[in-house]
């Protein structure tokens, strides 16, 4: 195993020293992974005693080893070796990290979007075969993508159900859908493992394994971690990013994620999830801010950010600032984050394992499909962008530059700007480049999140943290649509309500939130882009 490295400066060797001492003294580490479900309190005890098999993942997973490599081996005999993911939130997130770091491909369909859904269907489907994940079993976005995919395997003559895999918890709707079906293999994981743990059950390694990733090399690292990690000892490194994350006083809330070359890719995107989720509620908890080189906000010094840097298992530098700084392997940091997270939510005196507010989201989108009512006309057109907002928020603007204009004076001292687009994520990748462009605009924290899939991650914190963030939701128009089949509405109508719904609970939230409209997303991108530069003058 890589050895992990936790070095902390500033306000986070401030919270280290305050806190991790009385940590050890309650023997935090030992009960949590003797599963004490009264770590977090009297009101967390009911959910944490459902929630914490996450603990011994690593153990009980060992199994799915061999099942997994059998299932690879079959697929490759009958020349499948092309894998499709439909997860949400903690069943995307994990196995991308996983597969990206591995470099092996996996095509993660974690969107709506007709155009982001085309694509997965339009490539080498004569290879392909799709996991379909979901821990309910009653995921939209998940239904809704092996749909799609069952009716593109039939029409092209293929027998749909040796092409599906199946996980999900037991006893859940797909569970028995699935095997009623016939489907090639369902995979039951640990209903005592809440989504965004779940990085080493079946939800993260029955698509990695399947991709072609080691996971029980994954296991053996993360298991090795454990033995540390359960220590009541002062220098475990899950005392101390714990006591980083949620022990600063005042509380340091924006945790900056910089990554200086851990090799780890896109480890921030799922930690994001782990951490936002866990403790964005009851109107606290801490935002992750994932960040490129360029960014600002690393650099900014504001006394509500914290910086943490992942960096290689060789680096050598000592931190300075207010700064944490990771390293370790794949397996040992899954871990590590885990474990952190649980203590951040002691220290900030919250459940880590329930998330009140992202089923409010879910609730609105439904009751949008169900209804199907007119869109609402723009507030205003600017060329290729429609402008939708509250009539005090927009306040006579007439143009994008307007808009955002209105939009950022809204925005607190020490508060943030959530960016959400809701189009393909992978062939407009590069819209993420407005992010570090509005931070330096605004001098404040920009978090970016692709929908719907942020709503599985940061979605909770958006509704159920610190009322200080300000909303900028970006939809696009697309050429194309795609049925759903055997459903009442399409993937462009049901990205459309996810859209909708979460806009209708951040307003009834009393969030500022300014809707853009791409009429023509090539065209729409470039105005948007336009607009947003003119903030730098």
């Amino acid at each position: 195993m890589s050895s992990l490295s936790v070095q902390t400066s500033g306000a986070a060797r401030e919270a280290v020293d305050r806190h991790v001492p009385a940590l050890v003294g309650d023997g935090f580490a030992s009960k949590l992974f003797a599963q004490d479900p009264t770590l977090w309190g009297s009101a967390a005890e009911d959910e944490s005693a459902k929630r914490l098999g996450w603990v011994q993942a690593a153990e009980v997973s060992r199994p799915l080893v061999a099942e997994i490599t059998a299932l690879r081996e079959e697929f490759a005999a009958e020349g499948v070796d092309r894998f499709v993911l439909a997860g949400m939130g903690g069943s995307s997130l994990a196995p991308e990290v996983i597969t990206r770091t591995a470099g092996v491909e996996l095509f993660v369909l974690d969107s709506t979007d007709p155009e982001m859904v085309g694509a997965a269907l339009a490539d080498r489907l004569e290879r392909t075969a799709i996991v379909v994940s979901s821990k309910s079993g009653s995921t939209v976005e998940t239904d809704s993508a092996r749909r799609v995919f069952a009716r593109a395997f039939e029409d092209a003559g293929i027998d749909a159900a040796s092409r599906i895999v199946v996980v999900t918890d037991p006893g859940s709707p797909m569970e028995s859908s699935a095997r009623e079906a016939g489907y090639r293999r369902v995979f039951t994981a640990d209903p005592t493992v809440g989504g965004r743990f779940s990085a080493l059950t079946a939800f993260g390694l029955v698509p990695s394994g399947l991709a072609g990733v080691d996971v029980e090399a994954l296991l053996d690292d993360a298991d090795e971690a454990g033995e540390v990690l359960r220590e009541d000892a002062e220098d475990n490194p899950a005392l101390h990013l714990g006591a980083a994350l949620g022990g600063t006083e005042p509380l340091r809330n924006k945790i900056v994620f910089r990554d200086l070359g851990s090799g780890i890719a896109g480890f921030a995107d799922w930690a994001e999830q782990l951490i936002a989720e866990s403790t964005g509620k009851e109107g606290q908890g801490v935002l992750p801010v994932v960040v490129g080189d360029d960014a600002p906000e690393a650099t900014s010094g504001a006394a509500d950010v914290l910086v943490v840097e992942l960096v290689p298992e060789d680096a050598e530098e000592t931190p300075e600032g207010d700064v944490v700084r990771v390293a370790g392997s794949l397996g040992s940091q899954l871990m590590l984050w885990e474990v952190a997270t649980a203590v951040a939510g002691r220290l900030l005196g919250i459940n880590p394992y329930d998330q009140p507010d992202v089923e409010s989201a879910k609730n609105a989108t439904r009751a949008l499909l169900e209804d199907k009512p007119e869109p609402t006309p723009a507030d205003v057109v600017d060329g290729p962008v429609e402008i939708r907002g509250a009539q005090e928020l927009l306040d006579g603007a007439r143009t994008v530059e307007d808009a955002l204009g209105k939009l950022l004076a809204q925005l607190p001292e020490s508060g943030y700007l959530s960016v959400q687009a809701y189009f393909d994520r992978l062939a407009w990748a590069d819209l993420e480049g407005i992010r570090p462009v509005l931070a330096r605009a605004t001098g404040r924290p920009v978090t970016f999140g692709w929908g719907p899939r942020f709503l599985h991650s940061t979605g909770q914190y958006h509704k159920g943290g610190p009322a200080e963030g300000v909303y900028l939701q970006i939809t696009a128009a697309s050429e194309t649509d795609l049925d759903i089949p055997d459903s009442p509405f399409s993937f462009g109508e049901l990205i459309s309500a996810q859209a909708d719904g979460d806009a209708q609970v951040l307003a009834d939230h009393g969030r500022p939130v300014l809707r853009l409209r791409l009429a023509d997303r090539a065209e729409g991108v470039a105005r948007l882009r336009q607009a947003v530069e003119a903030l730098r003058r």
